[in-house]
Order: structure tokens, then sequence, then C-alpha cells
């Protein structure tokens, strides 16, 4: 099937966009309407933001995996991995860090990585062995710098002393858009080891980050297998070196 992903995943994202900034903030866009198939809330933005998605890869007869619709099978080689928005929350708040999140596998392997970052309207993108991209310009992770490392770190209690060993910690609060800044030199690195995060929250993400140079593994320094379902939860370490693995590894091992 000859797709031409880049131009599709833009195009959704341009429509979404269209969509959905007219709610960005506001009270409507958090209304609660139902659950997905996670159990998790859904909030009108959310259902306005599938809707579109959907719509528009539905004629193209491509298994689909959504947060809120779950796995759409259409028994085809390809399946379309999407998060119309990650970091609704912030969406709903008023908070300008969130994304679209577009990853294409044929069965189980991954062809094309996109993410668009609504605010700033950076379209990063990545294919296996070809590189990462931000708005069609190549893009790596940084050199890191013994002392200064700056990670986004999502933690329930665990870990927790590898905070007095790196420079900074923050949390954005849309895992997709971190794992693009480790990409392109913003992050040295993002972990979520709350066992929470979902095939639609990082597939795309886990793609750019590895394309621009990072080790993505999960909480035992192995490497990070996805299912292609929206129901999955697994942990994730992605870093731009091996020193910062082994260090936050190292933590991991060893907590009480």
């Amino acid at each position: 099937m000859e797709v031409h992903w880049n131009e599709i995943a833009l195009e959704i994202a341009r429509e979404v966009e269209r969509e959905v900034m007219p709610l960005f903030g506001t009270p409507k866009a958090g209304e609660t309407i139902g659950t997905n198939v996670s159990g998790d809330v859904t909030e009108y933005v959310d259902k306005v933001a599938e809707d579109v998605v959907l719509g528009r890869l539905q004629p193209l007869g491509v298994n689909v995996v959504s947060e809120e619709r779950g796995f759409v099978d259409n028994g085809s080689d390809y399946t379309v991995i999407v998060d119309p928005i990650d970091g609704s929350y912030n969406f709903t708040a008023g908070i300008p860090v969130f994304a679209l999140s577009f990853a294409v596998f044929r069965d189980k392997k991954p062809v094309y990585g996109a993410i668009y970052e609504f605010v700033p309207g950076n379209f990063y993108e990545a294919i296996p062995g070809e590189g990462a991209f931000m708005n069609g310009k190549p893009i790596k992770v940084r050199k890191p710098e013994r002392g200064k490392e700056a990670l986004s770190f999502y933690t329930r209690g665990r870990c927790t002393g590898l905070i007095e060993k790196v420079k900074r910690v923050r949390v954005l609060g849309a895992i997709a858009v971190e794992l693009a800044y480790l990409a392109k030199g913003a992050l040295d690195g993002v972990l979520d080891v709350r066992n929470y995060v979902r095939t639609t929250d990082i597939a795309a993400g886990a793609l750019i980050a590895r394309e621009a140079g990072a080790l993505i593994t999960d909480e035992r320094g192995r490497e990070l297998k996805l299912r292609l379902d929206a129901t999955s939860k697994t942990n994730i370490v992605a870093v731009n070196d091996r020193y910062l693995l082994d260090l936050i590894l190292e933590e991991l091992e060893n907590e009480p």
C-alpha cells in the first residue's frame, strides 16, 4: 500500500488543531462524557479529536489503536497507534504543552512516527534507519554534561534517590512532547516508572527519540517492546547516553 504517512499525519494534525484549539483552556473541553477502554475518563476534547482522526483514517482501511476507542481491527497489515491529544489535562487547564502522537506499524515493526506540538507548531518525525526530524531538519540528542542532567521523571515513590544525582527534574504532563524534547536535545532523559504509560502515549515518541540517538529501555534495561493495544501498561527509561541509563537502572535496582 503506497501511503505518504508524513502527509497523512500532518493533515490529521492540522485538522485536529482546527477543531480543538477553540476549546483550549475552556470548561467545555474538560467535560466528562464517558470512560475509555482502559477505564479512564473521556473528556469532551478527547472525543472531538479522536473523531477527526478516525474519520480521516477510515478510508485507508488500516487498523487503528486509539486511547478512547481501543483496537479497531480492519484486517490490515498496517496499524496506526494514535493519541490525538497527549496531555489533555494540560489542554483543559490552559497549559500549552500537548501534542498529537501518531505511529505506524507494519505487522509489529514501526515504519513511521510523528508528533505535532500544537502551540509552537513543531512537527517531529522519524523513519526507522533514516533519522529524526523537526520541521524537516535533522535532530539529535544533546551531548551530556555530567552534573547538569535534566530529566522528566514520573514516579510514585520509586527511584527518588535519583533526584539528588541530577541537576533538574521536570514533569511537563505530556510524555510524547517530553520524548520529542529528548530527541531535539532539550532534555537528557524521560522516565516513567509508575507502570502507567500505554503504547498510545509513547509509540511515536520512542521511535523519534531512538532515531535521534536515545537509548530506550524498560525499567530493567531491556529493549522496550510495545504491544499494539490501548490497555497494556509499561515503564519507560529513555536517555541520551549509557552513563545516565546505568545510573537510573542502578537506582531502580537498589531501591528499598
